[in-house]
């Protein structure tokens, strides 16, 4: 089983970034660790991470082309407005798992609202770096589901 982590705009500079939102943990501890789960899970692991828009939307065309069963996605920023990236996500064939580090519901009003959220299959929000691992879990027993 393939599955996608696809990491958005700024989280590159997770462990340095607001970490009283997203903890000390950086990008490389997290992709570790998931693909540490992945193992568990019997489950292959690529994260990407970009800052451009552009590259985003790109990389998910090839999850399409490369047939991924599973794509976790932690868009920051643009999951409120990025409907460009929720176009390029509604071409895949697989499920969608949403996932944010801190609760978007009890932060500003703008975070509240996920252009996402009518295509994905769930969404995992609030848990710190384990809404990773609460989203592998997710999107593997999903894919598993889906392939039956």
């Amino acid at each position: 089983m393939k599955v996608l982590m696809l990491h958005g705009i700024n989280h590159n500079m997770f462990g340095k970034r607001d970490p009283v939102q997203y903890g000390t943990i950086t990008l490389a501890e997290i992709d570790a660790n998931l693909r540490a789960l992945g193992t568990e899970l019997d489950a292959e692991v690529e994260s990407f991470q970009t800052n451009s828009e552009a590259e985003m939307v790109e990389r998910i065309h090839q999850g399409f082309l490369d047939k991924v069963d599973a794509v976790l996605i932690n868009a920051g920023a643009w999951t409120h407005y990025s409907y460009g990236i929720r176009d390029a996500l509604a071409i895949l064939t697989c499920p969608i798992v949403e996932l944010h580090m801190s609760n978007i519901h009890a932060r500003e009003e703008f975070r509240h609202h996920s252009v996402f959220g009518e295509i994905v299959k769930g969404q995992i929000c609030g848990f710190g770096a384990d809404s990773y691992l609460l989203a592998l879990r997710a999107g593997v027993s999903a894919a598993r589901a889906a392939a039956k």
